[in-house]
């Protein structure tokens, strides 16, 4: 939309068309709307082109895409298109053919901080420093995710501190899982599988568990464990995660990964052998 304002300027508004393709994906909406304004004229400077834009793609059928691939072909020299989605593969080829794919990554950790403490000095929010850690770790990049979680703490707790983070966006505290993990590195299974049993109990599903230790561990400093341990850590953590998305049991996946990880870090294991 910012592109379109700076490309098309005072024409905006009669040459661009915006539609959430979530809401609006049906084949109907193609030959009528799309098709519609694709076959409108407007005046435009040489070079410029009407725009359409499309929020969702990904949600739209099969043969609303279909139907959009047609209109595409037909007046690509006077419209472009611009398709935004989650999931790029569920765009049929011949649309994703027509196309050039930006993929865009994850947004910086300074960028989300710098934009959180905007919102709380206009907004006249009261935080702490540790509290928009904390929604920068719930985050892992993602810009509204991380407002929205700075507006659901600020409205229920009207303070935004870690401990109350942690409660509103229920997620096992990240302190707690560094603490299991160094437990790990030490070899103490029964300690570390203590506090892992006293975090499941209190609800939260295996698998957000598992995802939970594995960033917990991508973000441990060296000083606390050496990056080939980090390695083979994080390889047994992925193992369980696959195990559990699978459907193995959860308890059990957890207890086979605090033991894996208390076997890697006391290095190979040799099993002597038994002479009969």
């Amino acid at each position: 939309m910012c592109l379109a304002h700076e490309l098309l300027g005072e024409q905006f508004k009669e040459a661009v068309l915006e539609l959430n393709a979530s809401d609006e994906r049906g084949i109907d909406v193609v030959r009528n709307d799309i098709k519609q304004f694709a076959s409108k004229k407007v005046a435009l400077p040489a070079g410029k082109h009407k725009i359409v834009i499309l929020d969702e793609a990904d949600s739209m059928t099969t043969g609303a895409q279909q139907a959009l691939r047609r209109i595409m072909e037909v007046h690509a020299s006077t419209t472009r298109f611009a398709l935004a989605c989650n999931t790029s593969s569920k765009l049929i080829e011949p649309i994703q053919s027509r196309c050039a794919i930006l993929r865009y990554g994850r947004l910086p950790s300074d960028q989300i901080l710098n934009r959180l403490v905007h919102i709380c000095k206009t907004e006249a929010v009261s935080y702490s420093p540790d509290g928009l850690e904390a929604i920068l770790f719930t985050a892992e990049g993602d810009m509204r995710q991380a407002i929205n979680c700075l507006q659901a703490t600020w409205t229920g707790a009207g303070f935004v501190s870690a401990e109350q983070v942690w409660r509103v966006c229920d997620q096992p505290h990240p302190a707690i899982v560094e603490q299991i993990i160094s437990l790990c590195i030490e070899g103490k299974l029964g300690e570390a599988q203590g506090h892992l049993e006293q975090l499941a109990d209190l609800g939260y599903a295996s698998v957000d568990l598992i995802a939970t230790f594995f960033r917990v561990l991508k973000a441990m400093q060296k000083e606390k464990i050496d990056e080939a341990m980090q390695l083979d850590f994080i390889k047994e953590i992925g193992t369980s995660h696959m195990r559990a998305l699978e459907g193995s049991d959860g308890r059990l996946q957890l207890a086979g990964m605090l033991a894996n990880l208390c076997l890697q870090a006391k290095g190979p294991l040799f099993i002597p052998s038994i002479k009969v």
